[in-house]
C-alpha cells in the first residue's frame, strides 16, 4: 500500500509552481498587485466573492445540491414582499442573525449579501459562462478601480502637460 501511494506521489508535479513571465523578476520586497493585474487574476477577497456568487447562480438555476438551494429565498417568493419594487429584481432575502461572529458567516447570509451586492446586469445573465465572465470583469474592475483611476489621471496629466509638437 505504501509503495503504491509513493508511486502516485511521484506523478504529482512539485510545488510551488513557478510562473514564467515576460516581466522583470519579482523580489520579496515588491508588491504583487501589478503582477496580479497583469495576469488578470482576482485578489483573494474578490476570488472568494466570485466563487460564492457562482455557487448562488448554481442554486438559483437548479444545478446546485438541494441542501444549498433550499437555504436561499428570493424576495419575490416572500408574500409580504411581493408588492415591493425589490420583488421585480432578482434579490435574495438576507436572513436575520443573532450573532455577528457565527451567524453572519453562515452560507444563506453571506450568499444573499454577495448576490444582492452585484449589479442587476450581472445578476440577470442566465448562462453560466456569460455570468462568470461578467462577474469576473465586474469584480476585477472594482478591485483595481482606484489604481486604474489614478493611472488614468497620471496619463492625462502627462499627455496635457507635454509640449505640442508641430508637424
Amino acid at each position: 500500500m505504501l509503495v503504491v501511494m509513493y508511486e502516485k506521489q511521484k506523478c504529482i508535479p512539485s510545488w510551488p509552481i513557478t510562473i514564467e513571465l515576460k516581466t522583470a523578476p519579482c523580489h520579496m520586497s515588491q508588491h504583487i498587485t501589478p503582477l496580479l493585474r497583469e495576469l488578470h487574476w482576482l485578489r483573494v477577497p474578490e476570488r472568494i466573492q466570485f466563487r460564492l456568487c457562482v455557487l448562488v447562480h448554481h442554486c438559483l438555476n437548479g444545478t446546485a445540491p438541494s441542501y444549498l438551494a433550499e437555504t436561499l429565498q428570493k424576495s419575490a417568493d416572500v408574500g409580504a414582499r411581493q408588492r415591493l419594487r425589490s420583488a421585480a429584481t432578482s434579490t435574495l432575502v438576507v436572513p436575520p442573525t443573532r450573532r455577528a461572529t457565527l451567524g453572519d458567516r453562515a452560507f444563506p447570509v453571506v450568499a444573499a449579501r454577495a448576490w444582492n451586492a452585484l449589479p442587476l446586469s450581472v445578476r440577470a445573465v442566465p448562462s453560466l459562462l456569460l455570468f462568470r465572465r461578467e462577474l469576473k470583469t465586474t469584480l476585477f474592475r472594482a478591485s483595481y478601480a482606484c489604481r486604474l483611476q489614478a493611472l488614468q489621471l497620471l496619463l492625462t496629466i502627462i499627455l496635457y502637460s507635454a509640449p505640442a509638437t508641430v508637424l
